[in-house]
């Protein structure tokens, strides 16, 4: 078995209050407890959930200090004594849902991520953005070692999060699904797994740069909502008989497009909603609702099956992230940059630097 010889410091970003900003600074490496694993994190994609922790505005408790991060990827260099099926050596990954009870209604029947009792990596526990980071045995992602850890990071959350919302809407190959946001971190993921499935997809989002980004994914049609002057025509327009697509993945940061998904969605279609904007509501006229036969549904994390599928697409090579690789070090400046909406594709930080 191998052995790995484990600091008692490591670099790690921290964030020392709400609001932030996180402070690069030497923590101490914890040790596992007998159900976990100790990961030598080498890369971890930075999510806008990331942003949410440090600045709390969810309506969720948030761990302070806290390290964030939860897309990250590694190498096991330690285990608890009951941990029987991972080996050191072997390579994983911490995602969003960092543990459940496993004995719950909600675990029992597959909804891990709904359990009353879920560790959230990087916001009630600590997170990837260190060199060396706690995850749960059972519910760390199983990595091929011939896969590229900075390019398998991603996935670990953006990737599983819009390829369950995929699922959840029920849209079947051959079939047309709208993406809300599809220039950025989710939606360029959302565009490669739609095309995997089958699925025909209209980009949604500002600017074309994004646009030129998005049809170099796969997307079928691209609606400018920084041009159009009839967005919802646009949008049913980019599908044949002019019917409007069979599902829609909300992934905007922003509460207006979730307004506006049920005008162009298909009769008898799905509205998945993904992203969460900070106080935003969804509104929706009940008489089109009800007499379109319209499904609006939330979608969370996926479970350990859709994270073994997600990662799947990726080694078969259907899903390549987007990213781009930054030390660890910057992390100050992509939340910056991602508060301006300036990031296209997905940042991978370093933890090396």
């Amino acid at each position: 078995m191998a052995q790995f010889e484990i600091p008692q410091e490591q670099w790690a970003q921290v964030v020392e209050k709400t609001g932030g900003p996180p402070v690069y600074k030497k923590i101490p490496v914890q040790k596992p407890g007998p159900d976990e694993v100790l990961i030598n994190i080498k890369y971890s994609g930075v999510c806008h959930t990331d942003l949410h922790a440090m600045n709390g505005d969810w309506p969720l408790d948030t761990k302070m200090p806290l390290v964030g991060g939860h897309e990250g990827a590694g190498v096991v260099v330690a285990k608890g004594s009951l941990v029987d099926n991972i080996e050191l050596g072997d390579h994983v990954g911490i995602k969003w849902l960092g543990g459940s009870c496993l004995n719950c209604e909600f675990c029992m029947e597959g909804d891990e991520p709904l359990c009353p009792h879920a560790l959230l990596s990087g916001y009630t526990v600590d997170g990837t953005f260190q060199q060396y980071a706690i995850g749960k045995a059972a519910h760390v992602a199983r990595i091929p070692k011939d896969l590229d850890l900075a390019a398998v990071a991603p996935v670990l959350c953006a990737g599983i999060t819009v390829y369950k919302g995929l699922k959840e809407s029920g849209a079947r190959a051959g079939q047309y699904v709208a993406i809300v946001g599809a220039g950025g971190g989710l939606g360029s993921l959302a565009l490669q797994y739609a095309k995997a499935m089958g699925l025909h997809t209209i980009a949604i989002d500002g600017g074309a740069a994004k646009g030129e980004f998005c049809k170099s994914l796969g997307a079928s049609a691209y609606v400018d909502f920084t041009t159009s002057k009839d967005l919802v025509a646009d949008v049913r327009a980019a599908t044949p008989g002019n019917v409007g697509p069979r599902g829609v993945l909300l992934l905007a940061v922003s509460e207006g497009p979730f307004h506006q998904a049920t005008e162009y969605v298909r009769s008898h279609g799905v509205v998945v909603c993904i992203g969460m904007p900070a106080g935003a509501y969804f509104k929706a006229p009940v008489f089109d609702t009800v007499v379109r036969m319209i499904t609006v549904k939330g979608s969370y994390v996926g479970n350990r099956l859709d994270t073994l599928e997600a990662i799947e697409f990726f080694r078969l090579g259907l899903i390549k992230a987007p990213f781009e690789v930054v030390p660890l070090s910057t992390l100050p400046e992509i939340f910056e940059k991602m508060e301006a909406g300036k990031i296209v594709g997905r940042m991978v930080v370093d933890t090396s630097k």
